[in-house]
């Protein structure tokens, strides 16, 4: 996985307003004046952090990509119980995207726009994430990961990865009990569909 690039307030701005312009306005339908006007950056300033529009939308995925994948880690680390550490999992996955819905939209559609080596290198980030996951259903199934442990997780990532196009963070859910809420979804059913003679010693 790539090292985290050292925080620049300025870059971190352009990143994130960027993120928001193409969230609303597709990344085919933005042009760098757009992205100009809306962070109030002149193009040298912008090209300064980024070689072009492009390169801005790999900058986008993969900043936010790399810090949730890194948060992804951090929050299972402390507890052996796979079933709690997919709790705790499950509740980062979702409080981050409720602090970046504009970046994971961006993320969620606009993987296409990205040229065959920013895709590839978002790509790895991915199949690590889903590697994490699937090794938690693993433990939970006492199997090795394979197919069913990889339909489980991508199961999950399907209630979680849309949250953005209907979910209101200010609303009268919030982000940790929605995603408790996916959590007590996804392992009672999860739990329910082990052979019996595992369900038993459980």
């Amino acid at each position: 996985m790539p090292n985290s690039p050292p925080y620049d307030e300025r870059l971190d701005q352009l990143l994130a307003t960027s993120a928001e312009v193409f969230a609303e306005q597709g990344y085919h339908g933005t042009s760098m004046r757009d992205l100009s006007r809306a962070t109030g950056m002149s193009l040298a300033g912008m090209y300064y952090y980024v070689r072009g529009k492009d390169d801005l939308l790999f900058r986008i995925q993969e900043r936010c990509f790399t810090g949730f994948l890194e948060g992804a880690r951090d929050a299972v680390l402390e507890n052996t119980d796979p079933a709690h550490r997919i709790r705790r999992l499950v509740r980062h996955h979702v409080t981050f995207f409720a602090a970046h819905m504009s970046q994971m939209k961006v993320l969620a559609h606009e993987s296409d726009s990205l040229t065959k080596e920013g895709q590839a290198a978002i790509d790895q980030l991915k199949r690590e994430y889903v590697a994490l996951l699937t090794g938690l259903v693993g433990e939970i199934r006492n199997a090795e990961p394979g197919p069913d442990e990889k339909v489980a997780a991508y199961a999950l990532f399907g209630m979680m990865n849309w949250v953005y196009t209907w979910y209101q963070p200010n609303g009268s859910v919030s982000p940790e009990q929605l995603a408790d809420r996916f959590a007590d979804l996804f392992l009672h059913g999860l739990r329910n569909s082990l052979p019996a003679a595992v369900s038993a010693e459980q």
